[in-house]
């Protein structure tokens, strides 16, 4: 086949990045949230994704709850408006020492102590209503940021962003954190049961009220143990052990593995979500 011909077919097999935790997984964990909460909290979401014009970012529109889950990644683009928050997303907790969240949150500067303040925001019915359509968004997206486990626990490689991996055939040169953020996340979501009804289908009633419990300490411990224990722990005998040399490969086999995880991370996320809109606005 000529190259003229090969090219185009190629990029049609690429995974989207439409298709990732960078969308496609706050998308999902939103939506187990809307799915979950009480119909008084559905109301009130509604109530204030009808004003979210307020937020004044037409190149980022909210229109449901998933674009909300969205809109803090969407603020990137805006680049110097809302570049405070750009720490938020995240918090580089060593998973090779102690858990230490108070050393990755200083000043508040990490997306667990973000959480906690966004909740706040959104409960505080005294707040302009243009403060807590914000605090939504960021709630929604903070939650789901905060079970992708290479926002939660790192080894000084700025999450995994410095770690290069190959994730199987098709994507090639990559990085630990883009494997996880995107194209595991997109086969965990998309694996069937697919989606938000999928995922949530699978979970036996009595598991979803078990996960939606703890604190946000609890659920960042959690995901900095899965980081260490998945993450890094798939592409090295000793996850606080020498990088390999050369670039693991994620092949088939271990993505199969990390599928379960995936999905686990997602329906935490969500149904924690949905406990903390009850919370904040029933």
């Amino acid at each position: 086949m000529s190259l003229r011909f090969l090219l185009p077919l190629l990029a049609l097999l690429l995974p989207s990045p439409a298709f990732a935790w960078w969308e496609y997984g706050h998308y999902t964990v939103a939506r187990i949230a809307e799915m979950r909460a009480k119909p008084s909290t559905r109301a009130e979401i509604r109530r204030l994704i009808a004003r979210s014009s307020v937020l004044e970012t037409p190149d980022c529109p909210i229109r449901n709850i998933e674009d909300a889950a969205y809109w803090p990644d969407c603020l990137r683009k805006l680049k110097d408006r809302f570049s405070y928050s750009f720490p938020w997303h995240y918090q580089n907790v060593d998973i090779c020492k102690p858990f230490d969240q108070a050393g990755a949150c200083r000043d508040g500067n990490c997306v667990s102590a973000q959480i906690e303040r966004n909740a706040k925001l959104l409960a505080d019915k005294s707040l302009p209503v243009r403060e807590r359509v914000m605090a939504l968004a960021f709630l929604a997206h903070f939650v789901g940021d905060l079970h992708m486990p290479l926002h939660a626990g790192d080894r000084g490689d700025k999450g995994g962003n410095d770690f290069g991996v190959s994730y199987g055939l098709i994507a090639g040169r990559t990085n630990l954190h883009s494997a996880w953020d995107g194209y595991l996340a997109e086969r965990g979501i998309s694996t069937p049961a697919a989606g938000a009804v999928g995922i949530l289908t699978d979970l036996p009633l009595d598991q979803r009220t078990a996960m939606a419990g703890g604190t946000v300490t609890d659920w960042a411990r959690e995901s900095w143990e899965a980081s260490r224990t998945y993450a890094y722990g798939t592409m090295m005998p000793d996850p606080c052990g020498p990088k390999p040399e050369g670039r693991p490969v994620i092949d088939e086999a271990t993505t199969r593995a990390l599928i379960p995880v995936i999905r686990t991370q997602i329906a935490r996320g969500g149904l924690r979500l949905g406990r903390l809109l009850d919370e904040a606005l029933s």
